[in-house]
């Protein structure tokens, strides 16, 4: 299938996709901090700069792009330009393991979202999270403000 759009306008619609405070990754912050939680966002100082952090757990939070990430389910393939989109992808995902691996072998927990994840089910994300800070924390009932 060919492109509906011409270049000029493609480059232009793909340039304006915000790699930071998507819909998803906003939707998640709410229903975290609406929950007790608190956290830090997009901390350069680690590896990947996750999109939620939590800092006294360990815990870092990744919210991925269907398209970007190359989801198994939704990853879109262009039909144009498939070598470039090919090669950009693969090399996101291996960015994404390099990070994974950096902030593992320095105690931190990384959790891997998909934006879909985020879009369908918000709750069960949400709880997924608080598990898994809870867990970090070592933190039997509900002391979500416990949490940084």
């Amino acid at each position: 299938m060919v492109d509906v759009l011409t270049p000029e306008q493609r480059r232009l619609n793909m340039s304006r996709i915000r790699g930071k405070n998507t819909k998803p990754e906003n939707s998640l912050r709410a229903a975290l901090h609406a929950s007790g939680m608190r956290f830090r966002l997009h901390r350069r100082d680690l590896p990947g700069a996750p999109d939620i952090v939590f800092p006294r757990a360990r815990v870092a939070v990744f919210i991925d792009g269907c398209f970007w990430h190359g989801c198994p389910d939704h990853g879109a393939k262009p039909k144009t330009n498939e070598a470039f989109w090919a090669a950009k992808i693969a090399a996101n995902k291996k960015r994404d393991r390099v990070a994974d691996l950096e902030l593992q072998s320095s105690g931190w927990t990384v959790v891997r979202i998909w934006e879909h994840e985020v879009k369908r089910n918000l709750q069960k994300v949400t709880k997924m999270v608080q598990r898994t800070v809870k867990s970090r924390l070592g933190i039997k009932r509900s002391r979500a403000s416990l949490v940084d």
